[in-house]
């Protein structure tokens, strides 16, 4: 026995929740069907518990997909970031303030559970319908002798919608209930499932070899060179007891776990403070006191200790007398040193998956499948990701709302 609906949303997490909102209104109940006790789960913990909402400036560069980046720029340009701003702002009545230093936006309140609770009540407020607990395994699309779809959960009866909203996440954190179970549905109703890995995620040494230095932090620039080219990023770098963690290690890390599932692993070089080679060296020609002087004020001492003890020069050695290609060793160490690394935390730390649904296979104007008309897919299970910053929330809730109103007119 099934129960009708109109349009059946699948997750409430950032995407499920804003696609939920824009398909009310119609002329179709909206459903929205979460396997956790209460939605929202990894707004819940973004951020540090303050939730970067957007970024004050969204570039569309700055995405990742092995899908068709002309997909991408039409999905991303159909909700600038301005107005998805508005739409926090006076939708939802939640101010955001700028980290000037960062580029971030989050709620004045610092709280992401207001971020949660915002959505949660806007979307009770224009009529949507929510059922918790509730884990959905598999779809079965209209056929000839049925014209709706079978949405299936776990012990509970089949439910009969006109149009169904895949939000489910992707592998990333699967505490948050992310376990791949939209991923695995794509796949079974003929979707291309570009390979998934980990993105944004702490990096690891085995043995830890500087695990000695976990707490310390600062900011930095990472190099990995890619082909006949570098991919550089600055930002954050925290050692932790494993490895190391932060924006600046999260944002490269794709390209490196991609390298070690390949066999090939690509070699990771650092650059400590903001002077390049060439300004270094200046400083050290220049300079007056000891080694460990110099570096004084620029890094952390424990770090500024390893450094020199990696390159061969004594915490006292007097700059006068450092020999030209001890100078040159020295620069190499603050500029290019090669960080070694042996892994990554995997899904379990990962803040996104890369990866997922082909965007080729969507419709740009209303992430409609171009498989199976009424289903619409958005967020994390699409294959496109973007940097520390807020990036990928805007992705859901771009994708989100697109789905929403797509679903909606489809309905109508």
């Amino acid at each position: 026995m099934s129960t009708s609906h109109g349009i059946v949303v699948i997750g409430a997490g950032a995407a499920g929740f804003m696609a939920a909102i824009h398909a009310a209104g119609g002329h179709k109940p909206v459903f929205l069907l979460e396997t956790t006790p209460y939605g929202g789960r990894k707004i819940l913990i973004s951020g540090g518990g303050r939730c970067n909402i957007l970024p004050s400036l969204l570039d569309e560069n700055r995405f990742h997909t092995d899908s068709s980046r002309h997909s991408l720029r039409n999905i991303l340009k159909s909700w600038p970031g301005e107005a998805q701003r508005c739409f926090f702002e006076e939708t939802l009545s939640l101010p955001l303030m700028l980290e000037s230093d960062t580029g971030k936006l989050f709620p004045v309140s610092q709280k992401a559970r207001q971020v949660r609770d915002k959505l949660k009540a806007h979307a009770e407020r224009v009529g949507v319908q929510m059922v918790f607990d509730t884990t959905v395994n598999r779809l079965d699309p209209p056929s000839p002798e049925r014209k709706n779809w079978q949405v299936h959960a776990v012990g509970r009866p089949a439910r009969s919608a006109d149009a169904v909203i895949l939000a489910t996440g992707g592998l990333s954190v699967p505490g948050t209930g992310s376990d791949g179970t939209g991923l695995r549905i794509a796949r079974q109703l003929g979707h291309t499932i570009r390979p998934t890995y980990p993105a944004l995620t702490p990096l690891t040494l085995n043995p830890p070899r500087y695990g000695h230095l976990a707490g310390i932090s600062g900011r930095v620039s990472l190099i990995v060179p890619v082909g006949k080219g570098v991919f550089s990023t600055t930002g954050g770098f925290l050692f932790t007891h494993h490895g190391y963690s932060g924006p600046a290690v999260l944002d490269i890390s794709h390209l490196l776990v991609r390298s070690l599932d390949a066999g090939t692993p690509l070699p990771l070089f650092v650059r400590w403070t903001r002077e390049d080679a060439e300004g270094w060296d200046k400083r050290l020609r220049a300079g007056k006191g000891t080694a460990l002087g110099m570096l004084k004020g620029e890094i952390p001492e424990r770090l500024a200790d390893l450094l020199l003890y990696e390159t061969g020069i004594r915490r006292d050695t007097e700059l006068a007398y450092l020999a030209r290609q001890t100078r040159q060793r020295f620069v190499t160490t603050l500029t290019r040193f090669p960080l070694p690394w042996s892994g990554s935390e995997g899904y379990k730390k990962a803040e996104v998956t890369g990866g997922g649904v082909a965007l080729e296979e969507v419709h740009p104007a209303t992430m409609e499948s171009r498989i199976h008309p009424g289903l619409f897919l958005c967020g994390e299970l699409l294959d496109a990701f973007g940097p520390i910053g807020g990036y990928n929330f805007s992705w859901a809730w771009v994708t989100g709302r697109l789905a929403g109103m797509g679903a909606k007119t489809k309905t109508a």
